[in-house]
């Protein structure tokens, strides 16, 4: 792996030695690296991130999720591209197949990947991602996603919630992981891996939690959930309102997901 750590990653970074952590990961497998990119490479992923108040985002904005995000290949300044084209390469794939214990795939289209951004406000229940994706039917197996906001604070909250699945929902949150600058979380999406932002984020509206996001795919296994669209949770109240719970059903169909949560083309 020579030739992309001297590129993008530090040169430090084993991920034969990050397997027992990651099989560790409670409640569901999981590992952070600190400083993932070089500094100078994440310094200039940050300074590439659009205005939050431009107009190329899609928009979602709902009581169960409020962000924005873009997956356009031709809309990425020069070092994303380059950042994105990185980690979907066959060479940095087979790393993360180590954790994965499967022969995975990158998704060229990052379908429900690419930037994504919360400023003050912003939200996402917990949640399961899509397991079968809609256009490559092949099973959502890891997703890698990088905190791309220097100096952020941890009383802006936007940690990244990680719950116990109980019956089907989530349960205890188990742990918090904050969002630092250049911090890459790697998780198992495949077992009841519910995950969101515990709390609203309550930054200065100057300042946005922008992270970059990827997800790796294997021919679907046996015992594959055939879930195409993210299933959310109510949170607290939110049990009780039927309107919520009828957007979280219409929100986690293939069919009706565009219709009732977003604007733009971005689909997760």
């Amino acid at each position: 792996m020579e030739w992309m750590t001297s590129s993008f990653l530090r040169s430090d970074i084993d991920f034969d030695s990050l397997v027992p952590a990651f099989n560790r990961g409670n409640p569901f497998r999981h590992v952070i690296i600190d400083n993932f990119f070089h500094e100078d490479v994440a310094q200039r992923l940050a300074e590439e991130f659009p205005a939050f108040d431009g107009p190329a985002w899609s928009v979602y904005h709902n009581p169960i999720e409020i962000k924005k995000a873009l997956n356009h290949w031709d809309r990425f300044p020069k070092t994303t591209y380059a950042a994105f084209s990185f980690l979907n390469s066959k060479e940095f794939v087979a790393e993360m197949a180590k954790l994965a214990n499967l022969p995975l795939s990158a998704d060229p289209g990052l379908h429900g990947g690419g930037w994504h951004a919360h400023a003050q406000g912003g939200k996402l229940n917990a949640h399961l991602d899509y397991s079968i994706h809609p256009k490559l039917g092949k099973e959502r197996i890891l997703n890698l996603i990088i905190y791309i906001t220097p100096d952020w604070k941890e009383e802006w909250n936007g940690a990244l919630g990680l719950w116990k699945d109980d019956s089907g929902a989530p349960g205890e949150l188990v742990r918090r992981i904050p969002n630092l600058f250049n911090r890459a979380v790697i998780f198992d999406t495949s077992q009841k891996s519910w995950h969101g932002l515990p709390d609203p984020v309550e930054s200065p509206k100057e300042k946005v939690r922008n992270s970059m996001a990827v997800y790796y795919l294997c021919e679907p296994r046996k015992e594959a959930s055939d879930r195409g669209r993210a299933l959310f949770a109510p949170h607290g109240a939110q049990a009780n309102d039927p309107e919520v719970l009828e957007l979280i059903r219409k929100r986690s169909q293939v069919t009706t997901s565009g219709s009732v949560y977003r604007t733009g083309e971005e689909q997760s």
